[in-house]
């Protein structure tokens, strides 16, 4: 005899105004629609559909479908050797636990699928129209490059609940309907729902914001943005040095005595907060040890080849000249100079790339567990009969594990004549503190410079800052870093969903 058991197995659908995607009338609305090419986008997507993991997670379970399908890579593991995006991993903007327990924004999500690498535009209800929507509909349902999030109130459609998040699979032009992905599959199944019934859903205001809801067209970017450098939210100091950037240096560089290149990196540095460098990170390609070996993959080769491009770019920039000379004046006794230099101690900047790869490759980077690296060592090798690459090794070990990695870096000019040890000033692990510093400063928004007295030194700035004659590679990764920034400030201002303006370029 079967218990009584607690608690809700599914909903039953309001029908009309939806339409279960698997009722008979649903079946033909699909087929009709897959005759009329607007389910294109509808493969992918099922192809990644999943169910969110917690009953507040609707907006992370819809983000990590969409960037699977889109193929987005995440840079870091998921579990086991598998880079995939989870809800466990969005929890960048957002801690996991406040959005276990209330969910998340939709200013929040936009901040989300940006640090995830995507292509994303946001639009309001009252920032746009049912007429708009409906093209952004019919171009992601007639293709499978870009697709759609919706964020509505489920009251409109009679459903329980408040708030949600859900894909759009396909459209069906007679009928003017739109398919919704539901992520909460133990509650309601896939279903169509007239998209005009659909915008005023979204019309709704969050309680939370008190900002109008609206939709998220998400694309993949035409190459996988931060090659070489990416802005991290993971450090607790991230919010200081964004606001130092943001807010302190405009008002550093109007002072009087600001009359030169020299005197403009002089008072923008000597005020960095400490750990900064925990702001900008080098993106680094690593494996375990037994994984490489003297080969490299061609997706591996084609990555550091990348790097390398963009790293001599960052080099031939003048901005990077300045900053070089700027470095080399510094004294020992400066208190910034140890930070700031890339005369650093080859063996702890090897120990230290070491452990952030076996982080990664164990899928706990940013935890507080432990790895300490035994032993380094750094030399060039041919691969596959290439050029030389420099490849540091290492034994970490945490508590009674020990891996070992492999962390593939950029070729440098200098020669490396180190395997563990070596002159101080070897400059074959980066990011050397002159190219981090000069991809940060090309980062800031132009208008950082605009309260600069002189005027001479005013267009100097905005010449070496300027990305309209920057390489095209070089140009992308600044925007990149750009954009993060942006987004970073609004959500250190708690602004991220009254501002979803892309930021000036």
């Amino acid at each position: 005899m079967k218990m009584a058991m607690a608690g809700l197995y599914k909903r039953v659908l309001p029908s009309p105004p939806a339409v279960d995607f698997a009722s008979s009338d649903g079946k033909q609305l699909f087929i009709e629609a897959i005759q009329n090419g607007t389910m294109e986008g509808f493969y992918k997507l099922i192809s990644y559909f999943q169910t969110q993991s917690e009953p507040a997670y609707c907006g992370l379970a819809s983000l990590s479908m969409v960037l699977n399908a889109l193929a987005i890579d995440p840079g870091r593991k998921w579990k086991g050797p598998w880079r995939w995006f989870d809800e466990s991993m969005l929890d960048c903007c957002e801690p996991l636990e406040k959005v276990k327990e209330k969910g998340i924004s939709f200013g929040k999500l936009v901040c989300l699928a940006h640090c995830a690498g995507a292509k994303v535009q946001a639009f309001r209800t009252n920032q746009s129209s049912l007429d708009d929507f409906r093209k952004f509909v019919v171009r992601c349902s007639t293709s499978d490059d870009c697709h759609i999030i919706s964020s509505y109130h489920r009251a409109t459609f009679k459903q329980t609940g408040t708030g949600h998040f859900s894909p759009i699979g396909g459209y069906h032009a007679g009928r003017d309907m739109a398919l919704i992905l539901d992520v909460a599959r133990f509650k309601y199944p896939p279903h169509w729902v007239p998209l005009r019934l659909l915008w005023e859903a979204m019309e709704s205001v969050d309680e939370a914001t008190r900002q109008c809801r609206g939709f998220l067209l998400i694309s993949r970017p035409h190459r996988d943005p931060g090659l070489l450098y990416t802005l991290s939210c993971k450090h607790e100091s991230w919010v200081k040095v964004a606001k130092y950037l943001m807010d302190d240096v405009p008002n550093l560089v109007k002072t009087d005595d600001v009359k030169d290149v020299h005197k403009v990196l002089s008072v923008v540095f000597s005020s960095l907060p400490s750990h900064f460098g925990e702001f900008i990170k080098w993106i680094a390609e690593v494996r375990r040890r037994e994984d490489g070996g003297q080969n490299l993959s061609l997706e591996e080769n084609g990555r550091l080849s990348l790097k390398e491009e963009v790293l001599k770019q960052v080099q031939e920039t003048g901005l990077f000249k300045h900053i070089v000379a700027f470095l080399s004046s510094l004294t020992l006794c400066c208190r910034n100079a140890p930070t700031l230099s890339d005369e650093n101690n080859l063996p702890d900047i090897a120990a230290t790339v070491c452990c952030q790869g076996a982080e990664l490759l164990s899928g706990s980077f940013g935890s507080s567990e432990r790895y300490c690296c035994q032993e380094t060592c750094i030399r060039r090798l041919r691969a596959n009969g290439d050029k030389p690459i420099t490849l540091v090794s290492g034994t970490v070990v945490n508590g009674s594990s020990e891996q070992g990695v492999d962390v593939l870096v950029p070729s440098c000019p200098n020669k490396l004549n180190c395997c563990g040890s070596g002159p101080s000033n070897c400059n074959g692990i980066y990011p050397a503190g002159n190219d981090v510093l000069t991809a940060l400063l090309l980062a800031l928004p132009p208008e950082t410079w605009r309260g600069i007295k002189d005027e001479k030194l005013l267009n100097e700035m905005y010449s070496l800052v300027s990305t309209e004659n920057l390489p095209i590679l070089l140009q992308e990764e600044v925007l990149h870093l750009r954009r993060q920034l942006h987004i970073l400030k609004k959500c250190q201002e708690n602004k991220v969903d009254e501002d979803l303006g892309e930021p000036l370029c």
